[in-house]
């Protein structure tokens, strides 16, 4: 595991499994992990075996905290549903403690169900790479450093550590698609998790190969507007770009016409435009009509998919500077298509802070993100781009 900086601390997500036990217990040797246990509260015992694993990790001086959700249903779907809501409560967890490393415990097993069912469900070779060692998100590094071991050391690890882990029963209810699945592989395993390697080669490769076109080909400007140069361009280097700038964390289909030839319209949510006085080549902003509409600013409010709040007194609002932008163009060298993206502040409907612009009072002149301004309470407001 690592390299990492020893004096960082990294978060590990616990069911309290053979794997994610000894995936917490092989962190707790090398560095100072915190653990999150999430309890979805779907299973009676649920609750028991949170709080055993609190005791258990903490007597090995692991630090635990338990996530309960309340909101979960069991009905359709619930397995993805499941999935969502903890790795959003992992998340939520990570920002707060300040940590962006967040280890979960996928071994090979899980890895070669994974490439099988995305096998039998037609996916290409990004998918039958199947799951990323390392994966980074808006919020964290997500971390999947035990992906080449297979379920029965860490199992024997787990108990010489003197520890029975949790077995969930669903893990071999037949009802449910993984679990038929590990009983289907038997001797495949070794050949699945060769395509995996094969293929997860070959899209760190293009990952590679798109992150140097992005470096030869796009400017990114703060302001969260990009200049692209002229000439045609990777579809997968062109959707990277689109997301970024439309704060989606989705692919984008049916762009490869865009791609191969770069031309004034609409895509995914973004304007592109010539670039004008910024240069030769194409402006890339996100699309007016397509922003969302203006939301309180509490904090922890994603607005747009591009900003979180961090900071807001009561009553403000989060949006798009939209047509206050005209009072910012000639002292403004932005185009207006810039300019009417950029997130604003509101107190009782008026315009208060507009950050990228510096509008907003002096303070703004030492953090940009910070607010204060006659319009708002002395609390202020922050964000952050996502």
């Amino acid at each position: 595991m690592g390299p990492w900086d020893g004096a960082r601390r990294v978060a590990v997500a616990v069911s309290g499994g053979a794997d994610s036990l000894a995936l917490a217990l092989l962190a707790r040797g090398w560095g100072d992990p915190i653990a999150f246990v999430v309890d979805h509260g779907l299973r009676g015992e649920s609750a028991s075996e949170a709080a055993w694993v609190r005791e258990v990790l903490g007597a090995r001086g692991i630090p635990t905290t338990i996530l309960r959700l309340t909101d979960l249903a069991p009905g359709p779907g619930i397995a993805a549903r499941a999935r969502a809501a903890r790795y959003a409560a992992l998340s939520a967890a990570c920002r707060h403690a300040g940590l962006v490393d967040l280890l979960v415990g996928h071994h090979a097993g899980d890895q070669a169900e994974t490439v099988l069912m995305r096998r039998r469900r037609s996916s290409g070779p990004d998918g039958l790479a199947g799951m990323a060692a390392c994966v980074e998100t808006d919020d964290i590094r997500l971390l999947r450093p035990l992906l080449a071991i297979d379920p029965a050391p860490l199992r024997n690890f787990v108990t010489a550590a003197g520890l029975v882990p949790v077995d969930d029963p669903t893990n071999t209810d037949q009802r449910q698609t993984r679990a038929r699945l590990r009983r289907e592989i038997g001797t495949d395993r070794a050949e699945l998790l060769a395509e995996a390697a094969r293929c997860g080669a070959n899209r760190a490769e293009s990952g590679q190969a798109i992150a140097l076109e992005l470096a030869a080909r796009a400017s990114i400007h703060p302001e969260r507007f990009a200049i692209l140069s002229p000439g045609p361009l990777h579809s997968q280097t062109l959707a990277s770009l689109l997301r970024s700038l439309a704060g989606r964390g989705f692919p984008v289909a049916h762009i490869d016409a865009w791609a191969a030839n770069p031309r004034p319209g609409t895509v995914a949510g973004v304007q592109i435009l010539p670039a004008g006085k910024l240069g030769p080549g194409w402006l890339l902003v996100r699309e007016a009509a397509a922003i969302q509409a203006p939301a309180n600013a509490t904090p922890g409010t994603v607005w747009d998919g591009r900003y979180r709040v961090t900071s807001a007194p009561t009553g403000a609002a989060i949006g798009s500077l939209g047509r206050d932008s005209a009072a910012f163009r000639r002292q403004s060298a932005l185009p207006a298509a810039v300019l009417n993206a950029l997130p604003t502040f509101r107190y009782n409907s008026v315009l208060s802070a507009v950050p990228d612009l510096d509008y907003g009072g002096p303070m703004l002149s030492q953090n940009r993100g910070v607010i204060r301004h006659a319009g708002l309470p002395a609390a202020g407001a922050s964000f952050l781009p996502c």
